[in-house]
């Protein structure tokens, strides 16, 4: 990467609370509803493979995020507040 640029929405580790695969709570906030979800499988053709599970939430606060699971290491980011 260039000197001086970062990357838009760059994933950060974040706590996610889950109930039967769906996340109910965010860094401790709850989560009011799941706008959305979906899986992303690709570079399956290199041995560093990209296997995220996506889900845009509303927080009860009524802001909205994106968080994903890798599945690989089974961590949680955020990808945008």
């Amino acid at each position: 990467m260039t000197p001086g640029l970062r990357r838009l929405y760059a994933p950060e580790p974040v706590k996610v609370r889950v109930e039967e695969g769906v996340p109910v709570a965010v860094e401790g906030a709850a989560v009011a509803a799941v706008r959305e979800q979906w899986v992303v499988d690709d570079r399956w053709w290199i041995p560093q493979k990209l296997q995220r599970h996506y889900f845009e939430l509303v927080l009860a606060s009524g802001r909205s995020t994106v968080v994903f699971r890798c599945v690989l290491s089974a961590r949680w980011y955020r990808q945008r507040a």
